[in-house]
């Protein structure tokens, strides 16, 4: 089933896995209509609609996260790696298209601060949602994208202390180690609703800090004003846009790779919270 589709309405209506098509053979991409099919909105949908979506070679908008185990995320990478190189897959990890992240991450990859020396993110938020799926992985996803490599190993711990029923934690600590040494510490805590959340992260650099979230940025430079900027509007808005203008003008990226060493680097954290041992990467990705 498709149907003409706004920016608007896909923001409104878009669910688990969303696939995009536009003509693009004989006349310009900019003027093409661009339908959309919907696979994976439930039941045995959620696990076979990445490769199917892949092997359709149509354009591709793929829900976080990319699968609940190591076993889900190669599923991914695989199916990543034997796309249509001329069709977008993009992936719902929201901050990598936020304009105010992107300015925010020009910052610290241009050396002006010079080198990430300590990373922290914290997540303290109105209980919702599985951790895994919702929004830490979110803050995970920031960390690998600013670093431009995912960390090499982790350990910490989870309990829950506000939830009643099932086993999802509800608050974490985690300490995540680069093959460079640099640590990136890590909590989330989920409440009642008492409101007030804090969901962000810090770079601390060798001449400066960047600190960002959702609602925009400040960086920090020793004897100089604080300069910040501040996000009035749902960075989703930007996430869709992009992805409807790169399948229209024929921008393309293949986002389900990093999005799946994203949420591989959750499920290493996840095993260090249940085991209580140190996780690295490679015995996740083997495992």
């Amino acid at each position: 089933m498709s149907e003409s589709i706004s920016r608007r309405a896909l923001v409104r209506n878009a669910a688990a896995f969303s696939i995009m098509s536009a003509s693009t053979a004989l006349g310009s991409q900019a003027n093409s209509a661009i339908t959309v099919g919907l696979i994976g909105g439930g039941g045995r949908g959620m696990y076979v609609s990445c490769k199917a979506a892949v092997k359709s070679r149509k354009h591709i908008f793929l829900e976080k996260a990319a699968g609940v185990d190591a076993a889900g995320c190669r599923r991914v990478l695989a199916a990543a790696k034997a796309a249509d190189p001329i069709r977008r897959i993009s992936m719902d990890f929201q901050q990598r298209y936020g304009k105010d992240y992107r300015k925010a991450l020009e910052v610290v990859r241009s050396g002006e601060l010079g080198k990430v020396k300590r990373l922290r993110t914290d997540a303290e938020q109105q209980v919702r949602a599985a951790w895994i799926g919702g929004q830490d992985c979110h803050n995970i996803d920031v960390v690998n994208w600013f670093m431009g490599k995912h960390p090499a190993r982790v350990s910490g711990y989870g309990s829950q202390m506000q939830r009643k029923k099932g086993n999802i934690y509800d608050n974490l600590s985690l300490s995540f180690q680069f093959d460079d040494g640099t640590i990136f510490s890590y909590s989330a805590n989920q409440f009642g609703n008492p409101g007030w959340n804090d969901i962000s992260e810090t770079f601390v650099c060798e001449s400066g800090v960047v600190q960002t979230s959702r609602k925009g940025y400040q960086i920090h430079r020793p004897g100089k004003p604080v300069e910040e900027a501040f996000t009035k509007y749902d960075i989703a808005e930007d996430t869709v846009n992009q992805f409807i203008e790169g399948v229209r003008t024929g921008k393309i990226e293949n986002a389900a790779i990093w999005g799946a060493e994203s949420t591989m680097t959750a499920v290493m954290a996840l095993q260090a919270c249940t085991s209580g041992k140190e996780a690295t990467w490679d015995q996740v990705y083997n495992s």
